[in-house]
């Protein structure tokens, strides 16, 4: 059965569906949901069962991570352990924004969704949709690309139809995102930093923020 494809306002999303959608995640569904940057898919977190399934949607091997996507900074420390100074410097200076950061994950996130690693990829996306969805679920959501492992990231709802359409019960349409590049990652450890990828964000502009401690 083809996913339902439910339209809303990226600037000021619908209550209705926001309460909606947040039911799929309660019921342990996986849902596409528009980002910052591209697509992503939702799921509960804690829900050792919507994880694995989001696993099989992607056709993803279940050695990789999946991302984690917040509306606060608060809620991204409770996530994390032992967290760094680096860490609320970057938060501070570019969330809600294209950034992900990588850092020890606390002891309440499930072994399965670090990979074993213990670590944990944070993120809190400019996306209107993404924080009221958020505060409707009342918990973060995984934020992993809504597209089949290998395949091109997904900038609109309907190249999500295209590749996942029949292996998720509801896509959330906000329209085209206009990203052309994923969120960047920096890996935190200590005082210790990397870029693990360049994306949206320039790495000039983290180091800069860095150096201005």
């Amino acid at each position: 059965m083809p996913a339902e494809l439910l339209r809303v306002n990226p600037i000021n999303p619908e209550a209705e569906a926001m309460r909606y959608a947040a039911d799929f995640l309660s019921r342990g569904s996986v849902i596409a949901i528009p980002t910052d940057t591209f697509y992503g898919l939702a799921a509960d977190p804690f829900n050792l069962a919507a994880v694995e399934e989001i696993y099989r949607v992607k056709g993803r091997p279940d050695q990789r991570a999946l991302p984690i996507l917040v509306n606060s900074i608060e809620q991204a420390v409770a996530l994390s352990r032992g967290t760094p100074g680096s860490f609320m410097r970057l938060a501070q200076e570019f969330w809600p924004g294209a950034l992900t950061l990588v850092v020890n994950a606390s002891h309440k996130i499930p072994l399965k969704v670090t990979a074993g690693t213990g670590r944990v990829a944070l993120r809190w996306p400019r996306s209107e949709v993404i924080k009221r969805l958020i505060d409707e679920f009342e918990g973060p959501v995984t934020g992993t690309s809504a597209n089949i492992s290998g395949f091109s990231s997904c900038a609109s709802a309907a190249q999500v139809m295209k590749q996942l359409g029949s292996r998720v019960p509801l896509v959330l349409d906000a329209g085209e995102t206009g990203a052309t590049l994923p969120s960047t990652i920096v890996e935190l450890n200590g005082d210790a930093w990397k870029i693990g990828r360049e994306g949206a964000i320039p790495v000039a502009e983290i180091e800069k923020a860095m150096r201005e401690k």
